[in-house]
């Protein structure tokens, strides 16, 4: 490891200067460094070697090009990316926050206003990625960082570049999860060559069930055992292990959750207007058991307001009678 190290900071001492590694997960290694040019700190993430060799640098560059295009107040911007001794890499600002997953280790269930809070930003997100045409395929806790009330996504076209080029979904033979087994839709699970950005909305739907429940959707001895519930099992209802979620969230969240692409919600665009008809101005939630109301259109309001009308002139004449 401490070779790897010493290369890579070879590699990139013109531009960045390497302190220490942060973390790691399936796909990249992720290390604090300064950008020597510009003199901050930031985030270098370098894909695992095995990867990069199968993914190729063009074809590394293409998806990240796509993916820096991307700017928008929920997703966290890339900076550089490129090739440096046989290290594919790329750049982007160090977040002094937590990660989502940090959160969740610390606090377990979230509050479920906050929670609906830091779902809408992933959504708000996710609507302006599909809009371009780019599928994140790796939505979970470890790829949102909070800064301050808000929530940033990453790693957006990483995923899609990395399964891809190499033909896989769900496990490599190393046993590298390219599709988070937790969070995985069914269609990745079973490499379906169809998957668009309906399996973001899944990701969201088990996202949404361990952010309020505690847990995700689905748990097993084995990462095999995860991805065959996401095909085969139904998620248990939410209010099963948290009573107090509202019905109308837990119908949102479990509607993510279908096993069809063709059942959930069809677009961030609709699962956004749900979980902002469900928060009100405050930040909170609407009391359980109302149902938001969907703007009346002019004929229906101008009807109403008559009837309204002619329900006053009455009771005005029978207080005129009386």
């Amino acid at each position: 490891m401490a070779d790897v190290f010493d290369r890579l900071k070879a590699a990139l001492s013109d531009r960045y200067a390497i302190e220490r590694e942060l973390g790691g997960g399936g796909m990249a290694t992720v290390y604090l460094a300064r950008d020597v040019k510009h003199e901050r700190q930031v985030a270098v993430k370098v894909l695992r070697p095995e990867l990069a060799a199968a993914m190729g640098a063009d074809r590394f560059h293409q998806e990240i090009k796509i993916a820096a295009n991307l700017h928008h107040p929920h997703i966290l911007p890339l900076y550089d990316s490129g090739e440096a001794d046989g290290f594919l890499h790329y750049v982007m600002p160090y977040e002094e926050g937590q990660s989502l997953r940090d959160k969740l280790a610390k606090e377990g269930e979230l509050p479920i206003a906050e929670a609906v809070r830091i779902l809408r930003d992933v959504v708000d997100a996710l609507d302006h990625a599909h809009k371009h045409g780019v599928v994140h395929r790796d939505i979970k806790p470890d790829n949102i960082m909070l800064s301050e009330r808000h929530a940033l996504v990453t790693d957006f076209g990483v995923a899609k570049a990395v399964s891809e080029a190499t033909g896989v979904q769900q496990l490599t033979t190393e046993g590298v999860a390219l599709g988070t087994p937790s969070y995985m839709s069914p269609e990745q699970a079973a490499a379906d060559k169809r998957i668009d950005h309906r399996a973001d909305i899944y990701a969201v739907g088990a996202l949404a069930y361990e952010l309020l429940a505690g847990r995700p959707p689905f748990i097993g001895t084995t990462p095999q055992e995860v991805v065959a519930a996401h095909v085969t099992q139904a998620a248990d209802p939410l209010t099963q292990h948290r009573a107090t979620v509202p019905p109308e969230l837990e119908h949102v969240v479990m509607r993510c959750l279908a096993k069809k692409p063709a059942d959930r919600w069809q677009g961030a665009e609709d699962l956004l207007r749900q979980l902002e008809a469900l928060s009100t101005p405050s930040g909170g939630i609407t009391p359980a058991g109302t149902q938001p109301v969907e703007a009346i259109g002019h004929e229906s309001a101008v009807r109403q307001a008559h009837l309204l009308r002619v329900a006053g002139l009455y009771v005005l004449a029978s207080i005129g009678v009386v």
